[in-house]
């Protein structure tokens, strides 16, 4: 049903060649003919109000109208929602759309009907007389984008909803969360693919701002996007200075972020890892007369909503908030982000970090760093393992016949229900179990009979291994880079994407120390004027200050041995076996038998 026919590539203005089927027709066979590059231009001015596409928009519009599933990685504030917006006014039938919060989703349905746009959601926050609304729009086939959530979408009777309709078009946005949320305790996103398999398989387009190697090609493999289909245009946003505060003790903190906050008088986020520190922050913060919202997973729906709207209208300065605010929210004049707590990875802080500046204007990205945080990401980790007796648990409990649910699982486990929905999930990967209704309606789980392809438990738990061993490198990359005397943006981007990257970005702490530095040594009198001046070469560089095996020492890190050395940057390992990058001022050559 979804195949893109020739109706359909005359519907959009596909110029086709003969005898090739779209499925296998290349971005640079398949073009949009001038009518039809016209009508983007049209729609891109009479409905959405904007004169150009920027970088990056054209291309994945193109391949969208194509047919061709595609994952687009475009920095924050690159416009990735037009990219399916835009051509849903083009494709017949509805363009689906999943989406990983609520309030990401309201923020996107309510900016579409502004424009004029038939568009509506599908969540746990609507009421009967909206979700009666929303469903006889699905039913009639006036909605043109449905916005629904991984949950709602693996929700059985809803799946067969969505294939009573034309699907031209499936968009997964924030596409990354099926690789940092899907194993853990969002696993319905991992439901995502077989869903879209039994809507036909329309086309897919995935987006994110952050995909690393590794993340963008489990995301392609989940949802059966070829390797072509990576359409990457790069996460570089010049706009954005980057800093690390550097704390020895977490009484400093509050401290320092009132100085942050002191230097800036307009709107910014506070990142907090915990939703205890986000309270006691914000506590903090309005006692002190600040204007602070809060926002966390913990509040009700309504306290969240009221915190998020007058954030967004201005009322509220300083939004304190975990890493559930934030995603997809297009408040443009937010001119910097703390992050008062280590993240979980650079692909997160890049993410958080980069909700700032979104109208292109400078805005500052600070990290305040308190090497103990990262014991409080380890400890999320550690909730997030398993073991034989967990999966034995959970297989004991589970019915060949009538459905339990996962709150009955739960109990009957003895686990937390995060912890049993998790094991489910990767139960129903090993297809040792599988979902279905229970008689009132609820998702249920039942037993599966033995299969070909089945994994073993160990195998499931050896791959669980992998992935949190992953979580555990991703974890050390940011702490690095928080240690590190390198420039900030060249370390961001050295993870988040391959290919060449700019030596240093000029704006960051660490360029701007080594840019002082090197002004201080030109500004500085020579001892002694040398009697001969011997031509130089014309682009000399510094010689490195220290040399491979030298002991020195570092404030605050103790006593090392030199690894590496460059001009502006020293490697040092430390008794317990850590490594770590300095900038050379930072770094003291010690005699060995020295007190």
């Amino acid at each position: 049903m979804h195949q893109m026919n020739a109706a359909l590539q005359e519907a959009v203005g596909l110029t086709v060649p003969a005898a090739t089927t779209p499925r296998k027709t290349s971005a640079r066979s398949a073009g949009l003919t001038a009518a039809t590059r016209r009508q983007i231009d049209r729609h891109l001015q009479d409905v959405f109000q904007l004169e150009a596409l920027r970088p990056g928009q054209r291309q994945v519009i193109e391949r969208v109208l194509a047919g061709q599933s595609t994952l687009a990685i475009m920095p924050t504030g690159a416009g990735k929602s037009l990219c399916y917006q835009l051509p849903a006014l083009m494709l017949p039938g509805c363009t689906l759309v999943v989406s990983p919060l609520i309030a990401l989703m309201k923020d996107q349905c309510e900016k579409l009907r502004g424009h004029g746009v038939a568009a509506v959601e599908f969540n746990s926050s609507l009421d009967a007389e909206a979700l009666a609304a929303a469903e006889a729009a699905l039913a009639d086939g006036s909605a043109r984008i449905v916005l629904v959530t991984p949950e709602r979408l693996a929700d059985q009777d809803f799946l067969e909803r969505m294939q009573r309709c034309d699907v031209s078009l499936a968009v997964i946005d924030e596409a990354h969360c099926i690789s940092e949320w899907g194993h853990d305790f969002r696993p319905a996103f991992l439901q995502i693919g077989p869903a879209l398999k039994a809507l036909g398989a329309p086309p897919v387009l995935a987006l994110t701002a952050t995909a690393p190697p590794d993340t963008a090609t489990e995301i392609a493999r989940q949802l059966r996007i070829p390797k072509s289909g990576i359409v990457d245009t790069g996460a570089w946003r010049p706009n954005l200075v980057y800093s690390v505060e550097y704390l020895t003790r977490a009484d400093e903190k509050l401290k320092r972020l009132m100085e942050v906050l002191q230097r800036c008088d307009e709107p910014g986020i506070v990142y907090t890892a915990t939703v205890r520190a986000a309270e006691e922050v914000h506590t903090a913060l309005a006692a002190r007369g600040l204007s602070v919202g809060l926002y966390h997973g913990k509040l009700n729906t309504a306290e969240r909503t009221a915190a998020q709207e007058a954030f967004m209208a201005g009322t509220t300065r300083v939004m304190v908030a975990t890493n559930a605010f934030g995603m997809g929210i297009d408040k443009a004049d937010v001119r910097f982000v703390v992050h008062y707590q280590l993240p979980a990875s650079l692909d997160a802080y890049y993410q958080e970090s980069g909700r700032a500046g979104r109208d292109g204007l400078p805005a500052r990205c600070v990290l305040l760093f308190l090497r103990s945080d990262k014991s409080v990401q380890q400890f999320f980790m550690s909730g997030q393992a398993f073991t034989q007796a967990d999966l034995d648990a959970v297989m004991a409990t589970l019915p060949s016949d009538v459905p339990a649910t996962a709150v009955q699982v739960q109990e009957q486990a003895g686990m937390p229900k995060g912890k049993a929905v998790a094991v489910l999930s990767m139960l129903q990967q090993g297809r040792y179990c599988t979902k279905a209704k229970t008689a009132d309606g609820q998702t249920g789980w039942l037993l599966a009979a033995p299969s070909r392809g089945q994994r073993t438990l160990v195998e499931l738990l050896q791959a669980d291994h992998v992935r949190r061993m992953e979580k555990q490198r991703k974890l050390e990359a940011i702490v690095d880079y928080a240690e590190s005397g390198a420039c900030r943006w060249n370390t961001l981007l050295g993870h988040l994407q391959s290919g060449a990257r700019p030596q240093g970005c000029g704006s960051c702490d660490n360029c701007s120390r080594l840019q002082r530095l090197a002004d201080r040594q030109v500004a500085a009198p020579a001892v002694a004027a040398p009697q001969i001046e011997l031509p130089r070469p014309a682009k000399a560089k510094a010689a490195p200050l220290f040399q491979v095996d030298d002991h020195v020492q570092v404030k605050r890190f103790g006593r090392g041995q030199v690894m590496g050395t460059t001009a502006d940057a020293v490697r040092v390992r430390f008794a317990d076996g850590s490594e770590r990058s300095f900038q050379p001022a930072f770094v003291v050559a010690v005699e060995l038998g020295a007190a």
